[in-house]
Protein backbone atom coordinates (compact mmCIF):
# COMPACT_ATOMS: atom_id res chain seq x y z
CA UNK A 1 0.00 0.00 0.00
CA UNK A 2 1.07 3.61 -0.81
CA UNK A 3 2.82 5.78 2.20
CA UNK A 4 0.32 8.78 2.09
CA UNK A 5 2.58 11.71 1.41
CA UNK A 6 1.30 13.40 4.13
CA UNK A 7 2.65 10.84 6.80
CA UNK A 8 5.69 10.88 5.22
CA UNK A 9 9.09 12.84 7.15
CA UNK A 10 10.01 15.90 6.54
CA UNK A 11 13.48 15.78 4.53
CA UNK A 12 14.95 17.53 8.03
CA UNK A 13 14.17 14.25 9.77
CA UNK A 14 16.10 12.33 7.55
CA UNK A 15 19.53 13.80 8.73
CA UNK A 16 19.17 11.86 12.04
CA UNK A 17 21.62 9.44 13.23
CA UNK A 18 20.85 7.19 16.41
CA UNK A 19 22.77 8.67 19.42
CA UNK A 20 25.36 6.28 20.80
CA UNK A 21 23.02 5.20 23.90
CA UNK A 22 20.11 4.42 21.09
CA UNK A 23 22.59 2.57 19.53
CA UNK A 24 23.19 -1.58 19.43
CA UNK A 25 26.76 -2.11 20.29
CA UNK A 26 28.45 -2.68 17.04
CA UNK A 27 30.69 -5.37 17.95
CA UNK A 28 28.40 -7.46 19.49
CA UNK A 29 26.15 -7.37 15.48
CA UNK A 30 29.41 -8.21 14.13
CA UNK A 31 30.20 -11.23 16.72
CA UNK A 32 26.64 -12.09 15.66
CA UNK A 33 26.73 -12.65 12.36
CA UNK A 34 30.26 -14.31 12.46
CA UNK A 35 28.12 -17.47 14.85
CA UNK A 36 26.95 -19.04 10.89
CA UNK A 37 30.57 -17.99 9.44
CA UNK A 38 33.69 -20.02 9.19
CA UNK A 39 35.14 -19.81 12.53
CA UNK A 40 38.83 -19.78 11.25
CA UNK A 41 38.28 -17.10 8.64
CA UNK A 42 37.00 -14.62 11.17
CA UNK A 43 40.76 -13.07 11.52
CA UNK A 44 41.37 -12.38 8.03
CA UNK A 45 37.48 -10.45 8.04
CA UNK A 46 38.44 -8.64 11.36
CA UNK A 47 41.87 -8.14 9.51
CA UNK A 48 40.23 -6.30 6.43
CA UNK A 49 37.57 -4.27 8.49
CA UNK A 50 40.35 -2.93 10.89
CA UNK A 51 42.50 -1.53 8.25
CA UNK A 52 40.37 1.92 7.85
CA UNK A 53 37.62 3.70 8.76
CA UNK A 54 36.33 2.68 5.34
CA UNK A 55 36.79 -0.82 5.24
CA UNK A 56 35.46 -1.29 8.46
CA UNK A 57 32.38 0.77 6.98
CA UNK A 58 32.46 -1.82 4.04
CA UNK A 59 32.04 -4.75 6.33
CA UNK A 60 29.67 -3.39 8.49
CA UNK A 61 26.48 -2.84 6.44
CA UNK A 62 24.72 -5.37 9.44
CA UNK A 63 25.92 -2.60 11.97
CA UNK A 64 24.61 0.39 9.48
CA UNK A 65 21.48 -1.13 8.93
CA UNK A 66 20.06 -1.79 12.29
CA UNK A 67 21.32 1.91 13.10
CA UNK A 68 19.09 3.22 10.25
CA UNK A 69 16.19 0.88 10.87
CA UNK A 70 16.02 3.30 14.69
CA UNK A 71 15.83 6.51 12.68
CA UNK A 72 12.93 8.19 10.61
CA UNK A 73 11.94 6.81 7.05
CA UNK A 74 9.77 7.73 4.24
CA UNK A 75 7.77 4.19 4.58
CA UNK A 76 8.49 4.08 0.53
CA UNK A 77 9.42 0.69 0.20
CA UNK A 78 10.99 -0.02 -3.12
CA UNK A 79 14.05 -3.03 -4.07
CA UNK A 80 17.35 -2.17 -2.38
CA UNK A 81 20.60 -3.18 -3.27
CA UNK A 82 21.23 -2.92 0.48
CA UNK A 83 24.93 -2.45 0.42
CA UNK A 84 25.54 0.48 -2.19
CA UNK A 85 28.45 1.61 -1.01
CA UNK A 86 30.82 3.50 -3.48
CA UNK A 87 32.96 0.11 -4.14
CA UNK A 88 29.91 -2.15 -4.85
CA UNK A 89 29.50 -0.76 -8.44
CA UNK A 90 31.96 -1.26 -10.69
CA UNK A 91 32.64 -2.12 -14.70
CA UNK A 92 31.27 -5.56 -16.19
CA UNK A 93 30.94 -7.04 -19.54
CA UNK A 94 27.12 -7.83 -20.29
CA UNK A 95 26.42 -10.71 -21.77
CA UNK A 96 26.93 -8.51 -25.13
CA UNK A 97 30.03 -7.84 -24.58
CA UNK A 98 29.29 -4.32 -23.82
CA UNK A 99 31.40 -2.92 -20.99
CA UNK A 100 28.81 -1.03 -18.54
CA UNK A 101 29.15 0.02 -15.50
CA UNK A 102 26.79 -0.59 -12.38
CA UNK A 103 25.75 -1.58 -9.15
CA UNK A 104 27.80 -5.26 -8.85
CA UNK A 105 26.98 -6.56 -4.92
CA UNK A 106 23.61 -7.95 -4.26
CA UNK A 107 24.43 -10.35 -1.13
CA UNK A 108 22.11 -7.78 1.21
CA UNK A 109 19.61 -6.68 -1.42
CA UNK A 110 16.15 -6.89 0.15
CA UNK A 111 13.16 -4.63 0.20
CA UNK A 112 13.14 -1.44 2.42
CA UNK A 113 12.63 2.57 2.64
CA UNK A 114 14.46 3.70 -1.23
CA UNK A 115 16.45 6.28 1.02
CA UNK A 116 18.30 3.58 2.66
CA UNK A 117 20.50 3.20 0.28
CA UNK A 118 20.86 6.77 -0.60
CA UNK A 119 22.20 7.08 2.76
CA UNK A 120 24.58 4.30 2.36
CA UNK A 121 25.95 5.02 -0.88
CA UNK A 122 26.34 8.85 0.35
CA UNK A 123 28.13 8.11 3.67
CA UNK A 124 30.35 6.08 2.01
CA UNK A 125 31.53 8.83 -0.05
CA UNK A 126 32.26 10.94 3.21
CA UNK A 127 34.20 8.16 5.07
CA UNK A 128 36.10 7.56 1.67
CA UNK A 129 36.52 11.54 1.55
CA UNK A 130 37.89 11.41 5.22
CA UNK A 131 40.11 8.63 4.45
CA UNK A 132 41.41 10.63 1.22
CA UNK A 133 42.43 13.43 3.76
CA UNK A 134 39.44 15.70 2.31
CA UNK A 135 37.88 18.13 4.67
CA UNK A 136 34.39 17.73 5.82
CA UNK A 137 33.29 21.02 3.65
CA UNK A 138 34.14 18.80 0.70
CA UNK A 139 32.97 16.02 2.25
CA UNK A 140 29.63 17.13 2.58
CA UNK A 141 29.33 18.71 -1.12
CA UNK A 142 30.41 15.40 -2.46
CA UNK A 143 27.68 13.63 -0.25
CA UNK A 144 25.19 16.33 -1.41
CA UNK A 145 26.09 15.27 -5.45
CA UNK A 146 25.18 11.72 -4.88
CA UNK A 147 22.01 12.73 -3.88
CA UNK A 148 21.50 15.53 -6.34
CA UNK A 149 22.41 12.84 -8.96
CA UNK A 150 20.42 10.10 -7.37
CA UNK A 151 16.98 12.69 -7.45
CA UNK A 152 18.12 13.95 -11.40
CA UNK A 153 17.85 10.10 -12.37
CA UNK A 154 14.45 9.62 -10.56
CA UNK A 155 12.80 12.84 -11.52
CA UNK A 156 13.98 11.79 -15.40
CA UNK A 157 12.62 8.21 -15.09
CA UNK A 158 9.42 10.09 -14.57
CA UNK A 159 9.53 11.30 -17.68
CA UNK A 160 10.56 8.22 -19.47
CA UNK A 161 8.05 5.06 -20.67
CA UNK A 162 8.85 2.08 -18.23
CA UNK A 163 10.50 -0.24 -21.23
CA UNK A 164 12.90 2.98 -21.83
CA UNK A 165 13.47 2.87 -17.97
CA UNK A 166 14.19 -0.76 -17.47
CA UNK A 167 16.60 -0.77 -20.77
CA UNK A 168 18.29 2.80 -18.98
CA UNK A 169 21.93 2.06 -18.05
CA UNK A 170 25.79 3.05 -18.46
CA UNK A 171 27.66 2.12 -21.09
CA UNK A 172 31.29 2.49 -20.20
CA UNK A 173 32.28 4.12 -23.79
CA UNK A 174 29.62 5.50 -24.14
CA UNK A 175 30.04 7.25 -20.50
CA UNK A 176 33.66 8.52 -21.32
CA UNK A 177 32.59 10.29 -24.42
CA UNK A 178 30.24 12.42 -22.75
CA UNK A 179 31.85 12.87 -19.17
CA UNK A 180 36.00 12.77 -21.11
CA UNK A 181 36.45 16.34 -21.70
CA UNK A 182 35.38 16.73 -17.35
CA UNK A 183 38.74 14.34 -16.40
CA UNK A 184 41.74 15.81 -16.33
CA UNK A 185 44.32 14.11 -17.65
CA UNK A 186 45.74 12.04 -14.54
CA UNK A 187 41.78 11.01 -14.27
CA UNK A 188 41.47 10.54 -17.81
CA UNK A 189 44.37 7.79 -17.98
CA UNK A 190 43.67 5.99 -14.98
CA UNK A 191 40.39 5.70 -16.03
CA UNK A 192 41.48 4.49 -19.55
CA UNK A 193 43.91 2.31 -18.14
CA UNK A 194 41.05 0.13 -15.46
CA UNK A 195 38.51 0.14 -18.38
CA UNK A 196 41.86 -1.63 -19.81
CA UNK A 197 42.43 -3.76 -17.08
CA UNK A 198 38.70 -4.71 -16.79
CA UNK A 199 38.52 -5.82 -20.33
CA UNK A 200 41.25 -8.35 -20.13
CA UNK A 201 39.85 -10.40 -16.72
CA UNK A 202 37.87 -12.92 -17.89
CA UNK A 203 38.06 -17.04 -17.30
CA UNK A 204 41.42 -17.19 -19.71
CA UNK A 205 42.90 -14.22 -17.15
CA UNK A 206 41.90 -16.53 -14.07
CA UNK A 207 43.05 -19.83 -15.12
CA UNK A 208 46.84 -17.64 -15.73
CA UNK A 209 46.54 -16.08 -11.89
CA UNK A 210 44.65 -19.24 -10.29
CA UNK A 211 45.62 -22.06 -11.50
CA UNK A 212 48.83 -24.44 -12.06
CA UNK A 213 49.68 -26.24 -15.29
CA UNK A 214 51.08 -29.78 -14.54
CA UNK A 215 53.56 -31.22 -17.09
CA UNK A 216 50.55 -32.89 -19.25
CA UNK A 217 48.76 -29.96 -19.93
CA UNK A 218 45.96 -30.57 -17.10
CA UNK A 219 45.32 -27.54 -14.82
CA UNK A 220 44.76 -27.62 -11.43
CA UNK A 221 43.44 -24.61 -9.00
CA UNK A 222 46.72 -23.58 -6.99
CA UNK A 223 46.90 -23.16 -3.25
CA UNK A 224 47.52 -19.98 -1.23
CA UNK A 225 45.75 -20.92 2.57
CA UNK A 226 43.71 -19.30 4.34
CA UNK A 227 42.61 -17.50 1.32
CA UNK A 228 42.95 -19.96 -1.65
CA UNK A 229 42.78 -23.77 -0.81
CA UNK A 230 41.69 -26.78 -2.98
CA UNK A 231 39.11 -28.79 -1.68
CA UNK A 232 40.80 -31.44 -0.97
CA UNK A 233 43.56 -29.22 1.38
CA UNK A 234 40.56 -27.68 3.26
CA UNK A 235 39.36 -30.90 4.41
CA UNK A 236 40.17 -34.33 5.63
CA UNK A 237 39.76 -36.81 2.46
CA UNK A 238 36.63 -38.53 3.23
CA UNK A 239 35.09 -35.21 4.07
CA UNK A 240 36.61 -33.49 0.74
CA UNK A 241 35.25 -36.19 -1.15
CA UNK A 242 31.49 -35.53 0.28
CA UNK A 243 32.02 -31.56 0.47
CA UNK A 244 33.18 -32.24 -3.32
CA UNK A 245 30.41 -34.19 -4.12
CA UNK A 246 27.98 -32.10 -2.28
CA UNK A 247 29.58 -29.24 -4.62
CA UNK A 248 28.65 -30.93 -7.45
CA UNK A 249 24.95 -31.68 -6.10
CA UNK A 250 24.43 -27.72 -6.11
CA UNK A 251 25.66 -27.53 -9.88
CA UNK A 252 23.38 -29.65 -10.96
CA UNK A 253 20.37 -27.75 -8.79
CA UNK A 254 21.93 -24.78 -10.13
CA UNK A 255 21.44 -25.61 -13.56
CA UNK A 256 17.75 -25.97 -13.32
CA UNK A 257 17.42 -22.38 -12.44
CA UNK A 258 19.14 -21.17 -15.43
CA UNK A 259 17.06 -20.63 -19.23
CA UNK A 260 17.42 -23.66 -21.43
CA UNK A 261 20.30 -21.91 -23.58
CA UNK A 262 22.68 -21.09 -20.55
CA UNK A 263 22.03 -25.47 -19.71
CA UNK A 264 23.30 -26.28 -23.41
CA UNK A 265 25.88 -24.22 -22.77
CA UNK A 266 27.22 -25.39 -19.54
CA UNK A 267 26.88 -28.94 -20.64
CA UNK A 268 29.41 -28.52 -22.87
CA UNK A 269 31.94 -27.57 -20.18
CA UNK A 270 32.86 -30.22 -17.52
CA UNK A 271 34.12 -30.02 -13.80
CA UNK A 272 37.90 -29.91 -13.29
CA UNK A 273 38.88 -28.32 -9.72
CA UNK A 274 37.40 -27.01 -6.78
CA UNK A 275 38.47 -24.08 -4.32
CA UNK A 276 37.65 -22.63 -1.50
CA UNK A 277 38.34 -18.89 -1.91
CA UNK A 278 38.10 -16.15 0.26
CA UNK A 279 36.71 -12.75 -1.23
CA UNK A 280 35.80 -8.78 -0.45
CA UNK A 281 35.56 -7.54 3.37
CA UNK A 282 32.08 -7.68 4.29
CA UNK A 283 31.79 -11.04 2.90
CA UNK A 284 34.44 -13.29 4.67
CA UNK A 285 33.81 -16.20 6.45
CA UNK A 286 30.74 -17.07 4.32
CA UNK A 287 31.30 -20.37 2.00
CA UNK A 288 32.74 -18.83 -1.27
CA UNK A 289 33.77 -21.94 -3.86
CA UNK A 290 35.60 -21.42 -6.90
CA UNK A 291 34.95 -23.98 -9.19
CA UNK A 292 37.02 -24.36 -12.69
CA UNK A 293 35.38 -25.97 -15.87
CA UNK A 294 37.21 -26.52 -19.16
CA UNK A 295 35.58 -27.20 -22.42
CA UNK A 296 37.37 -29.52 -25.61
CA UNK A 297 40.63 -27.37 -25.39
CA UNK A 298 43.17 -26.40 -23.03
CA UNK A 299 42.46 -22.48 -22.92
CA UNK A 300 38.86 -23.08 -23.40
CA UNK A 301 37.83 -22.59 -19.55
CA UNK A 302 35.04 -21.34 -17.66
CA UNK A 303 35.43 -20.21 -13.87
CA UNK A 304 32.18 -20.28 -11.75
CA UNK A 305 31.74 -18.36 -8.02
CA UNK A 306 29.10 -20.54 -5.85
CA UNK A 307 28.84 -18.13 -3.14
CA UNK A 308 26.98 -18.76 0.12
CA UNK A 309 23.91 -16.34 0.51
CA UNK A 310 22.62 -15.50 3.92
CA UNK A 311 19.87 -13.46 5.28
CA UNK A 312 20.06 -9.79 4.28
CA UNK A 313 21.04 -7.61 7.06
CA UNK A 314 18.04 -5.69 6.21
CA UNK A 315 16.03 -9.12 7.01
CA UNK A 316 14.84 -7.98 10.97
CA UNK A 317 14.15 -4.54 10.13
CA UNK A 318 11.78 -4.35 6.69
CA UNK A 319 9.12 -6.27 5.45
CA UNK A 320 9.62 -10.13 4.41
CA UNK A 321 11.45 -10.64 1.25
CA UNK A 322 8.89 -13.63 0.20
CA UNK A 323 11.92 -15.90 -0.51
CA UNK A 324 12.71 -19.13 0.47
CA UNK A 325 15.88 -19.15 -1.11
CA UNK A 326 18.50 -16.79 -0.02
CA UNK A 327 20.71 -17.42 -3.03
CA UNK A 328 17.11 -16.72 -5.17
CA UNK A 329 16.79 -13.48 -3.28
CA UNK A 330 20.38 -12.50 -4.58
CA UNK A 331 19.68 -13.02 -8.09
CA UNK A 332 16.14 -11.67 -8.50
CA UNK A 333 17.09 -8.70 -7.01
CA UNK A 334 19.97 -8.49 -9.03
CA UNK A 335 17.92 -9.06 -12.15
CA UNK A 336 15.53 -6.24 -10.94
CA UNK A 337 17.99 -3.89 -10.58
CA UNK A 338 20.63 -4.21 -13.32
CA UNK A 339 20.19 -3.01 -16.38
CA UNK A 340 22.17 -6.28 -17.38
CA UNK A 341 23.01 -9.22 -15.46
CA UNK A 342 25.54 -11.99 -15.68
CA UNK A 343 24.59 -15.07 -18.42
CA UNK A 344 25.51 -17.17 -15.54
CA UNK A 345 23.68 -15.90 -12.44
CA UNK A 346 21.47 -18.47 -10.67
CA UNK A 347 21.07 -20.42 -7.02
CA UNK A 348 21.13 -23.19 -5.16
CA UNK A 349 21.03 -24.92 -1.71
CA UNK A 350 22.60 -27.98 -0.58
CA UNK A 351 24.22 -29.19 2.89
CA UNK A 352 27.82 -28.15 4.61
CA UNK A 353 30.10 -30.45 5.90
CA UNK A 354 28.43 -30.49 9.17
CA UNK A 355 24.38 -31.33 7.62
CA UNK A 356 23.56 -27.75 8.10
CA UNK A 357 21.58 -26.79 5.24
CA UNK A 358 23.19 -23.28 2.90
CA UNK A 359 21.76 -21.67 0.07
CA UNK A 360 24.05 -20.02 -2.66
CA UNK A 361 24.08 -18.47 -6.05
CA UNK A 362 26.10 -18.90 -8.77
CA UNK A 363 27.93 -16.22 -11.17
CA UNK A 364 30.83 -16.04 -13.19
CA UNK A 365 34.55 -15.25 -10.88
CA UNK A 366 35.28 -12.79 -13.78
CA UNK A 367 33.71 -11.07 -16.34
CA UNK A 368 35.57 -8.21 -17.39
CA UNK A 369 35.64 -7.06 -13.72
CA UNK A 370 36.52 -3.76 -12.65
CA UNK A 371 36.46 -0.95 -10.20
CA UNK A 372 37.77 2.73 -9.22
CA UNK A 373 40.68 3.23 -7.24
CA UNK A 374 38.90 4.96 -4.86
CA UNK A 375 42.18 6.18 -2.78
CA UNK A 376 43.69 7.74 -6.07
CA UNK A 377 40.72 10.25 -6.61
CA UNK A 378 40.81 14.13 -5.82
CA UNK A 379 38.28 15.85 -4.72
CA UNK A 380 37.03 17.02 -8.23
CA UNK A 381 37.48 12.96 -9.28
CA UNK A 382 35.42 12.16 -5.82
CA UNK A 383 32.52 14.31 -7.20
CA UNK A 384 32.32 13.45 -10.25
CA UNK A 385 32.45 9.46 -9.00
CA UNK A 386 29.54 10.81 -7.13
CA UNK A 387 27.48 11.90 -9.47
CA UNK A 388 28.41 8.73 -11.64
CA UNK A 389 27.30 6.75 -8.76
CA UNK A 390 24.15 8.84 -7.47
CA UNK A 391 22.76 8.20 -10.90
CA UNK A 392 23.07 4.67 -11.50
CA UNK A 393 21.51 4.16 -8.10
CA UNK A 394 18.66 6.02 -9.04
CA UNK A 395 18.55 4.22 -12.65
CA UNK A 396 18.17 1.03 -10.64
CA UNK A 397 14.93 1.93 -8.23
CA UNK A 398 13.50 3.86 -11.26
CA UNK A 399 13.53 -0.32 -12.88
CA UNK A 400 10.98 -0.42 -10.20
CA UNK A 401 7.07 0.24 -9.60
CA UNK A 402 7.50 2.41 -6.52
CA UNK A 403 9.95 5.07 -8.63
CA UNK A 404 6.59 7.45 -9.33
CA UNK A 405 6.14 7.60 -5.52
CA UNK A 406 9.68 8.44 -4.95
CA UNK A 407 9.66 10.78 -7.32
CA UNK A 408 6.48 12.36 -6.15
CA UNK A 409 7.96 12.31 -2.61
CA UNK A 410 11.47 13.86 -3.89
CA UNK A 411 9.20 17.00 -5.83
CA UNK A 412 7.20 17.87 -2.81
CA UNK A 413 10.07 17.87 -0.15
CA UNK A 414 12.83 20.60 0.16
CA UNK A 415 15.99 19.79 1.32
CA UNK A 416 16.37 16.43 0.95
CA UNK A 417 20.16 16.61 -0.85
CA UNK A 418 20.98 18.53 2.35
CA UNK A 419 19.72 16.29 4.53
CA UNK A 420 21.42 13.23 2.80
CA UNK A 421 24.28 15.46 3.13
CA UNK A 422 24.42 16.27 7.30
CA UNK A 423 23.35 12.15 7.82
CA UNK A 424 26.25 11.45 5.75
CA UNK A 425 28.51 13.52 8.23
CA UNK A 426 26.98 12.14 11.64
CA UNK A 427 27.36 8.50 9.98
CA UNK A 428 30.74 8.94 9.28
CA UNK A 429 31.86 10.34 13.24
CA UNK A 430 29.74 6.96 14.11
CA UNK A 431 31.82 5.07 11.94
CA UNK A 432 35.08 6.19 12.91
CA UNK A 433 34.02 5.82 16.46
CA UNK A 434 32.91 1.96 16.02
CA UNK A 435 36.18 1.68 13.97
CA UNK A 436 38.29 3.07 16.99
CA UNK A 437 36.37 0.33 19.04
CA UNK A 438 37.49 -1.98 16.69
CA UNK A 439 41.13 -0.88 17.12
CA UNK A 440 40.91 -1.24 20.91
CA UNK A 441 39.23 -4.47 21.23
CA UNK A 442 42.14 -6.05 18.68
CA UNK A 443 44.50 -4.25 20.63
CA UNK A 444 42.93 -5.68 24.21
CA UNK A 445 43.39 -9.26 22.29
CA UNK A 446 39.63 -9.59 22.77
CA UNK A 447 39.55 -9.91 18.60
CA UNK A 448 41.87 -12.23 16.76
CA UNK A 449 42.88 -10.90 13.31
CA UNK A 450 45.08 -12.27 10.63
CA UNK A 451 48.15 -11.13 9.92
CA UNK A 452 47.52 -9.15 6.69
CA UNK A 453 51.34 -8.28 5.83
CA UNK A 454 51.59 -12.10 4.92
CA UNK A 455 48.63 -12.07 2.82
CA UNK A 456 49.76 -9.71 0.56
CA UNK A 457 53.02 -11.81 0.68
CA UNK A 458 50.45 -14.85 -0.34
Amino acid sequence: MATPLSTLPAAAELAACPTPTERADPLKILAAQAQNRVADLIPVRHARMSATPFTFYRGAAAVMSDDLSRTPNTGIITQLCGDAHLSNLGLFFSPERRMVFDLNDFDETHVGPFEWDVKRLAASFTIAGRNNGFDDATNRKVAKTVAKAYRRAIARSTTQTTLENWYAGIDADAFLTDFGPKLDTSMSERTQKALKKARHRDSAQALAKLCVVDADGSAHIRSEPPLLVPLHERFPAETADIVAERVRERIDAYRDTVPLHVQALLDQFEIVDIAFKVVGVGSVGTRAWIILLTGKEMGDSLFLQVKEAQRSVLADHVPASGFDNQGQRVVEGQRLLQATSDLFLGWSTGTDENGERRDFYVRQLRDGKGSVVVEALSPDGMKLYAQLCGLVLGQAHARTASRSQIAQYLETTRGFSDAIAEFSIGYADLNDSDHSRMMEAIGRGELEVYDLAAEGKS
